[in-house]
């Protein structure tokens, strides 16, 4: 039941590694090409290799080809993610352009941390993040994560410090969630805007459905659903090693180290073995739809934001083996519980031939179809199938597009909105996809729509950017979700 996720690699590719990499393969291979795009889907995949081969595994020996890819995925993955970016900018920046930006560039550069500091100096931080492009060679083999990247941040450019409106709101939700029976549907309503750091775990615990309302009842909840969890463990986790269970236990046991791989919480081993118990005890109890690449992101959000009640400092660099093994247990079990609730809503996204990711796709070319019908018709022009890059935006809830950060705070609305994950999602990837129609209309052949929609510039988004996209989500629901005749043909 394991099924290969088209065009679901991390880290994004450089393009003009990638670039290189298409003209050395078509030389190695002598292949006869047409003109110098690409004008098909098949013509671009049979020059480009998709890192996420289901037929993967780090013990085994690659052929020729198979390792100049590995040794491309290998210079991107020594590329921080704010490189990746700069690449793609400097590719579509004027000539003129980048050469005065790299006549400023300073020769000391320091990350800002605070907002205001960040856009007083916005110019400077730019020029800082270029500097490391010239010793792209040297880069250590574990990338170093700019503090913009950073998880646990509200912003982007840093945690400013919380004004009066911000102490305001966490106050509201303090009283809400210290109510003998919180108001659920009043938790929700002040939950879409974001919710505060501070009480996010216990608030997501809520919304998703895994926490009961009433205050006396959660303790015992709690302890009961940990307890069955972990004798979910004592009953099935053994039988990976059984012949029907390999091939599901070695995708998820090849899945987990792609798994966010430039932020280095993701890659302790005992991280990984947490999520790859997580994911089996899953996909032995959910045997419609088995293991399906992809449900392995769906985890770090939940476990994330539930590490983050134990840990004061950045969690993306903590290191775990400093907490308890009652705290570990906790957080492995909340998030498995509150995974298992999202799921229980799209599950139809990862049955057999996926036939939930299919319908969305298909709502999504509709909608856009009316919305900015010259975006449709640009990429009915030039051939591009939206299932060629909005499979993965439904397959896995835009996560491979975002910073972690943007994530966990798109969540924030997804579980306050009825229906947020399966539906609201749509207007979210409709708005998303506009968002960009200008650097769209700008590319004029397969290869290069297909790269950009595959490589989005988001590594410096944060809630500004966040709170834009769901707000003209909302726009697009309000508009066509309950107009049949606006949103069809």
């Amino acid at each position: 039941s394991i099924q290969p996720v088209y065009g679901a690699q991390h880290p994004p590719l450089d393009p003009r590694l990638t670039k290189n990499f298409i003209k050395d393969r078509s030389k190695a291979n002598a292949l006869p090409m047409k003109s110098k795009k690409a004008s098909s889907f098949h013509e671009f995949a049979r020059n480009t290799s998709d890192a996420w081969d289901i037929g993967d595994d780090e013990d085994e020996d690659f052929s020729s080809s198979s390792s100049s890819l590995q040794t491309l995925n290998s210079k991107v993955a020594k590329a921080t993610a704010a490189q990746v970016l700069e690449n793609h900018s400097k590719l579509r920046a004027k000539p003129e352009r980048a050469q005065s930006a790299l006549s400023d560039m300073p020769m000391n550069c320091k990350v800002i941390k605070s907002s205001s500091e960040a856009q007083l100096s916005r110019t400077s931080e730019e020029a800082c993040v270029r500097t490391p492009l010239q010793k792209q060679q040297s880069l250590p083999l574990r990338p170093v994560i700019p503090l913009v990247a950073r998880i646990s941040d509200q912003n982007a450019s840093g945690a400013p410090p919380m004004t009066v409106r911000e102490k305001t709101r966490l106050e509201k939700f303090r009283q809400l969630l210290s109510s003998h029976n919180t108001d659920l549907d009043e938790l929700r309503k002040c939950s879409w805007p974001g919710v505060p750091r501070e009480v996010r775990p216990v608030t997501w615990r809520l919304l998703s459905g895994y926490l009961p309302a009433n205050m006396e009842r959660r303790k015992l909840t709690l302890q009961r659903k940990r307890e069955e969890y972990f004798g979910f463990i004592q009953q099935y986790y053994d039988s990976r090693n059984e012949e029907h269970h390999q091939d599901t236990y070695r995708q998820i046991h090849i899945d987990i180290p792609r798994t966010n791989p430039l932020i280095p919480l993701f890659q302790q081993p005992l991280v990984q073995e947490i999520f790859e118990r997580i994911l089996f005890i899953w996909a032995i109890r959910h045997p419609a739809s088995g293991y399906v690449q992809g449900i392995n992101d769906l985890v770090t959000p939940f476990f994330v934001v539930f590490l983050s009640e134990y840990v004061e400092e950045d969690v993306e660099n903590f290191d775990v083996t400093n907490l308890s093994q009652d705290v570990l247990r906790s957080i492995e079990a909340d998030s498995f519980w509150c995974m298992s609730k999202l799921l229980d809503g799209i599950q139809d996204n990862y049955t057999f031939a996926q036939p939930g990711i299919q319908k969305k796709v298909k709502a999504l070319e509709e909608l856009v179809s009316r919305i900015d019908e010259q975006v449709h018709n640009h990429f009915r022009k030039y051939e591009v199938e939206y299932l060629q890059f909005a499979f993965r935006w439904m397959n896995n809830l835009l996560m491979r597009e975002l910073p972690l950060r943007c994530t966990i705070r798109l969540w924030d609305t997804y579980q306050s909105e009825p229906e947020g994950f399966s539906h609201f999602h749509l207007y979210v990837c409709a708005a998303f996809l506009i968002k960009w129609r200008k650097e769209i209309l700008d590319e004029e052949d397969f290869q290069g729509l297909l790269m950009l929609l595959q490589n989005l510039p988001t590594i410096h988004w944060g809630n500004e950017e966040i709170g834009l996209l769901l707000a003209e989500a909302y726009r697009l629901k309000y508009m066509f979700a309950d107009a049949p005749n606006h949103y069809r043909r």
